[in-house]
């Protein structure tokens, strides 16, 4: 199955070249795969050089989600760190799906210097 990069996915959600949307449409129309790396890279495009607010944002990981040509990858994983995105933007989508990865891994809890991050169940507050 062919894959997208960053920019291909932000194409189908910016919209806002033509041309480039069209190509990126006839690319994903067979099927395509999105890493969880582009995934969250297209999310941080969305957020600081589009100014998309998290609403908006949880609404286009759900798209991505649902589509019919994109397989994301883990898509349970993406689910359940989007759940957590939505009860908690302030942990930022990267980090709920980092605690997701771990957890479905069987690795945890997931120890980190964030305060906000380790107050979430499953990942523990390292202190100094």
């Amino acid at each position: 199955m062919r894959a997208v990069d960053t920019n291909v996915l932000v194409r189908l959600l910016a919209r806002d070249d033509e041309e480039q949307a069209a190509a990126a449409e006839a690319f994903v129309a067979p099927g395509a795969w999105v890493s969880h790396v582009v995934l969250v890279e297209t999310l941080w495009v969305l957020e600081s050089v589009y100014e998309v607010d998290v609403p908006a944002r949880a609404k286009a990981v759900e798209m991505l989600l649902n589509h019919r040509e994109l397989i994301v990858q883990d898509p349970d994983v993406v689910e359940r760190a989007l759940g957590h995105f939505r009860k908690r933007p302030s942990l930022g989508f990267s980090d709920c799906l980092v605690l997701e990865s771990a957890r479905k891994a069987g690795h945890g809890p997931l120890g980190t210097f964030d305060r906000d991050l380790g107050s979430a169940e499953g990942a523990e507050f390292l202190t100094t």
